[in-house]
């Protein structure tokens, strides 16, 4: 600074100042005030920082001339001038401390006024309002130390507004913003900043906050090979405005405190370009300085992390974005691919709009999407870390200008007329408050990677106008290796749609290299990128293999505060019937792609073959995605894309399987002929040699001769019959055309059809209070599963003879109960829910609150065994009662709906009785091989705690187990449908006969019992049709728990699921009955709060099968 004064010194005039976009000034003097804190021996650096704020202080204002309405400058003058202040107040004269007072005082005052009734003082999570926001409450702070008697209302504020933005960010469960990197660096910035004072000033601790835990994410996996560029969604340049690294050092010191967050701040530090569009600009260089020196700590060695150095997916669940290969060092072979798909604000934002949980939420009205794009269905792609698609950046809002598709013509065009994009085009910002746009959304459907390929797939048809009657707008991303990326655009329309035309955009911001046409082997049109000599190549082709020509054209649009260029390519396909399906090839230059073309194009997806490297790929994707039952038709298991090749095959979402060598029989073949044929010849050479040395001996050898002859013949008749019978072609080693690629194929079909994976019928078993609960939120509302409970009001369970504990009983079915026809009540009714579930749920009679239910008439034997609430009169119930029995005739008919819209839906049966753990050998066989058992286990001493501890009265003494227990044991019961008792309940027996009183020791045994009884009964199930999952692991590492079991399924997890279930279980927004909020340090409260005694009783008693399950014992 001072070595260019007059560039970093605030103008004498006034009007200078406010002249322009001016926060580089209050940027500057929290680094600077903070040297000369440090270094107090330099005078002239502290004589520059006075000169600086006395000029400051000198302005009537620090407004912005022509943004009259923009507080952002002001804010950043404030923040910077009142942190300077407090740094540098043992430095100032008494004056000079009274004037800076004064002007910190008007400035904060003015900023609180406005945020009542400004836009930024009630829209959340946005950069204008965490900004502005933050420079309140540092203003507040600081006057608030001289006594300002205004400071605590102001303090009070900007807490409360806050609070309620760190609330709103811990829905946002994969630690993103939805304005992109740049701007989420912006908001960020002052996020760190908050969380850091709030519990420096106010005790507020925030460290644990979901979004934060997560946040280190949102920059490592967004960072292109080389670490100096990121994914450029939203408005953005081409990285960061603000930090990173004062944020990552923040995370690292007080959230993770692993040294990931101080090793990636050492890498962008280290590749960080000094000039050109990728540095950073002069306003924003040094503004967080001195936040990363206070946050940085020493004692955190940096590095990287796990799995550094190998290409991975990341999905960003809330934010619609999924990555590939980020983060990564440039060399050839680090490819990133990124894909988004989101929801308008973010999906948690979004839901909160739509679903109004929360009173002090005014819609949209309370965000600020304007920095979004209509993106929906866009994507990068980077071979070898050179950027050959990327995103336009900031700049205004046309989806031209975005990797997507629009078409034409449409009536509701408002710019480029007849062509129509996204909903909320044709501004400078985002028109998100123009009718329609608030649902606008997109939705990542599928996304998986195995090795260094991956897929990803999303849906947009929700973000183009309903006037254009689309139905689906379905683009899917294939990376077959490093250098080599398909993209498949899916486009189905009703029948009086109007558009009859579609167009795709591919953008390169990279000045230095231009695209060019290009031809594919002179079939297919293309474009082309020479970079020194390395050519990255393009093309496409419809289904009908047409391949028009390109038009490539160059834009320059406004950006920040500059003109930005860019260059993009722009192909226009025509749509005539219902679907139309086009594909564009793209790769690198150290891969041979001689051949391309559809094979299949049917009513539920495509097959592609491309050569590459003179080996056939067969890419098969299917495009009626909401269908499993299609799905699994099409790829022969229960997901959405499978690629084959004569080496392995790779299903997408499950895993990638070698194909047996076929060569062996050919092998075979091949050396029986050559045996035959050399047996043959040496019969003639002989038989020749002899006929040669006849004349000498003078032998006759006429009738040998013969023999030898027809030796050979039958030799080589029987060589073509075998040879014959073993070839498929007209003649044997002739290579017809097409024929050996048929052949090939053949082969890998029918080798495919003997290794389908059978669609899953899933049943989660559990011991009450083990939380399987939570699982419905890895199934509920998702096209693939229909989760039904077992019991509720409506779906019951039949009666027979025998009765069902609510709790437990120790008994077991077996295979043999089912073969023998035992309970055929029971499997009539299996058979129901899950082979005819729509049948099954129309016929059940819903009982509303206000209606009885008539009474059914029973024995006298079975009437004492009925329950309570089928003989209670409607009359009767309880508000609770009531209510939960509409909640439950309202779940019925969202089922009913979820059937109708979904037929192939696969059941999910949640029994929520512990008796059915020990019955699963007889459903198995009552189902069929299509059966996958999920037990749910749960460590015994928070399930001991739960059930003792956690709510007064406590669940034991509510629920009454005891008398669950005596009723397992009584006589008559084990006559009554139960032939054989699980032995592992013996000792439950025995307790229960002397009349053990000790909650803990019952409770114990009763874990032991059921879940040794459940271990030795799963011993004899095979192993795929049998999953145990820890409640832990469901909780603490929700996505690989939920992947695991999805991979057991045969069915991949979807990002909405993962989201849905990692809500669940990290938010502490989400509760099960009687436990309270869920989140991973809830579930170890019995750490806390329960008797040592107790814990070291139930692992004396339960310390076998605990270590079978990974349970560790806590300390002494």
């Amino acid at each position: 600074m001072l070595s260019n004064v007059p560039f970093y010194m605030p103008p004498a005039k006034h009007e200078a100042f406010t002249s322009k976009w001016n926060e580089f000034y209050g940027n500057n003097l929290p680094p600077l005030a903070l040297y000369c804190l440090l270094s107090p021996e330099d005078s002239s650096a502290l004589q520059f920082l006075i000169k600086f704020m006395d000029t400051m202080a000198d302005y009537p204002d620090w407004k912005v001339t022509n943004a009259p309405n923009d507080e952002v400058p002001i804010a950043h003058s404030l923040t910077g001038f009142a942190t300077a202040y407090d740094f540098i107040y043992s430095y100032l004269d008494e004056q000079r401390r009274k004037v800076y007072l004064k002007k910190i005082q008007s400035e904060t005052k003015e900023m609180y006024e406005l945020c009542k009734h400004r836009s930024w003082g009630r829209q959340y999570l946005h950069n204008h309002q965490s900004t502005n926001i933050l420079a309140i409450l540092i203003g507040a702070i600081v006057v608030g130390v001289h006594n300002d008697p205004q400071s605590m209302m102001w303090k009070q504020v900007s807490v409360n507004y806050m609070e309620k933005t760190m609330f709103l960010l811990n829905h946002v469960v994969d630690g993103s913003l939805d304005e992109g990197v740049a701007y989420g660096s912006y908001t960020a910035k002052s996020i760190t900043q908050y969380v850091f004072l709030a519990q420096r000033h106010f005790n507020i601790d925030n460290m644990q906050n979901n979004w934060l835990r997560r946040h280190f994410w949102f920059y490592y996996a967004t960072l292109l090979p080389g670490f100096q560029r990121t994914v450029g969604i939203a408005d953005s340049n081409y990285n960061w405005f603000y930090g990173p690294e004062s944020q990552l050092v923040f995370l690292d010191t007080f959230v993770m405190r692993n040294g990931t967050g101080n090793w990636l701040a050492q890498q962008i530090r280290k590749h960080r370009p000094k000039d050109g569009p990728m540095g950073q600009s002069s306003s924003q260089r040094w503004s967080t300085l001195h936040t990363e020196y206070i946050w940085y700590s020493a004692h955190l060695t940096p590095q990287p992390p796990p799995e550094f150095g190998r290409a991975r997916m990341h999905i960003f669940s809330n934010w619609g974005v999924v990555t590939y290969g980020a983060g990564l060092p440039t060399g050839q072979g680090n490819t990133f691919v990124s894909f988004k798909s989101g929801k308008l604000g973010g999906r948690a934002v979004y839901d909160i709009v739509h679903e109004k949980p929360y009173s002090w939420v005014d819609g949209w009205n309370s965000f600020n999407p304007g920095h979004e794009h209509p993106d929906q269905n866009s994507f990068t792609f980077a071979p070898n870390g050179q950027v050959f698609v990327s995103e336009a950046l900031y700049g205004p809002k046309y989806s031209y200008l975005n990797n997507v598709l629009v078409f034409s013509p449409s009536p509701t065009s408002q710019c480029n007329s007849p062509w129509e994009g996204q909903l909320g085009e044709c501004a400078k910002w985002l028109r998100w408050t123009d009718e329609g746009v608030g649902d606008a959304r997109g939705e990542v459907i599928a996304a998986s990677s195995h090795r260094d390929t991956m897929f990803v797939s999303g849906e947009a048809v929700s973000a183009y106008s309903p006037a254009m009657k689309l139905k689906s707008v379905y683009r899917a991303l294939v990376l077959l290796n490093s250098q080599t990326l398909l993209v498949l655009d899916h486009v189905e329309k009703q029948a009086d749609s109007p558009v009859s035309s579609l167009s795709a955009f591919f953008h390169n911001l990279d000045i230095d290299f231009k695209y060019v046409p290009f031809r594919f082997v002179d079939r297919y049109n293309g474009a082309m990128m020479d970079v020194w000599d390395a050519h990255y190549k393009m093309f496409w082709f419809d289904t009908q293999g047409h391949s028009p020509e390109t038009r490539i054209q160059e834009a320059e649009q406004a950006a920040e505060f500059k003109k930005r260029w860019t260059q993009y390519i722009n192909v226009t396909f025509p749509v005539t019937g219902t679907v139309s399906r086009v594909a564009y090839v793209l790769h690198g230059p150290y891969v041979k792609v001689s051949n391309c073309r559809f094979m299949d194009n049917s009513r539920d997806g495509v097959r592609l073959s491309l050569t590459i490297n003179n080996t056939e790929k067969i890419v098969s994707i299917v495009t009626n995605y909401k269908d499993i039952g299609a799905r699994f038709t099409y790829l022969g298991f229960g997901g959405h894309c499978k690629v084959d090749d004569r080496y392995q095959i790779t299903r997408y979402g499950l895993g990638t399987q070698l194909i047996p060598k076929q060569i062996n029989s050919d092998n075979q073949l091949f050396d029986f002929g050559i045996t035959v044929n050399v047996i043959a010849g040496v019969v003639l050479f002989v038989a020749i040699g002899v006929l040669t040395m006849q004349r000498k001996f003078y032998v006759c050898f006429s009738r040998l001769m013969r023999y030898a002859l027809l030796s050979v013949l039958i030799l080589w008749i029987a060589e073509l019959l075998f040879v014959s019978n073993s070839c498929d072609q007209l003649l044997c080693g002739v290579k017809w055309k097409g024929a050996g690629a048929n052949t090939e194929v053949n082969k890998q079909i029918r080798w495919y059809e003997q290794h389908r994976l059978p669609l899953p019928t899933v049943v989660i078993t559990t011991l009450p209070g083990s939380g399987s609960e939570i699982l419905k939120h890895l199934f509920y509302n998702s096209s693939d599963f229909v989760y039904i409970r077992v019991p509720t009001e409506h779906v019951d369970i039949p009666e027979t003879e025998f009765e069902f504990d609510s709790l437990v009983d120790a008994c077991e079915w077996s295979r043999s109960d089912a073969v023998r026809g035992r309970f055929k009540i029971i499997q009539g009714w299996l058979h129901s829910l899950i082979y005819n579930t729509k049948l099954h749920l129309q016929n059940i009679q819903l009982v509303e609150s206000n209606r009885v239910r008539q009474p059914q008439k029973v024995t006298p034997s079975r009437d004492r065994k009925k329950r309570s609430r089928r003989r209670e009169p409607a009359s009767e119930l309880k508000g609770k009662l009531r209510a939960s029995l509409d909640r439950d005739a309202e779940y019925v008919r969202e089922m009913k709906r979820h059937v109708a819209e979904y037929p192939n839906a696969r059941v999910v049966l949640h029994m929520q009785s512990g008796s059915w753990a020990l019955k699963i050998p007889f459903i198995q066989e009552a189902v069929g091989l299509s059966l996958r058992t999920i037990y749910v286990v749960r460590d015994p001493r928070a399930w001991i705690y739960l059930m003792l501890y956690n709510s007064k009265p406590s669940l034991y003494s509510l629920k009454n187990i005891p008398q669950h227990l005596s009723l397992i044991f009584k006589e008559g019961a084990v006559r009554d449908g139960c032939l054989s008792v699980a032995p592992e309940f013996k000792t439950i027996q025995r307790l229960l006969s002397r009349a053990e009183t000790n909650p803990i020791l019952i409770l114990a045994y009763l874990w032991l019992a059921h879940t040794a009884a459940v271990l030795r009964v799963s011993e004899n199930l095979p192993a795929e049709a049998y999953l145990q999952v820890r409640f832990e692991d469901l909780v603490n590492f929700p996505q690989e728990t939920a992947e695991s079991i999805h991979t057991f399924l045969g069915v991949p997890v979807s990002p909405a699921a993962l989201n849905q279930l990692i809500f669940t279980t990290s938010t502490n927004l989400y509760s099960l009955m009687y436990e309270g909020d869920i989140s991973p340090a809830n579930i170890n409260m019995w750490r806390l709060n329960m008797p040592r005694k107790d814990i070291r009783l139930i692992e004396n008693i339960c310390g076998s099968v605990m270590k079978r399950l990974g349970y560790i014992r806590s300390a002494s």
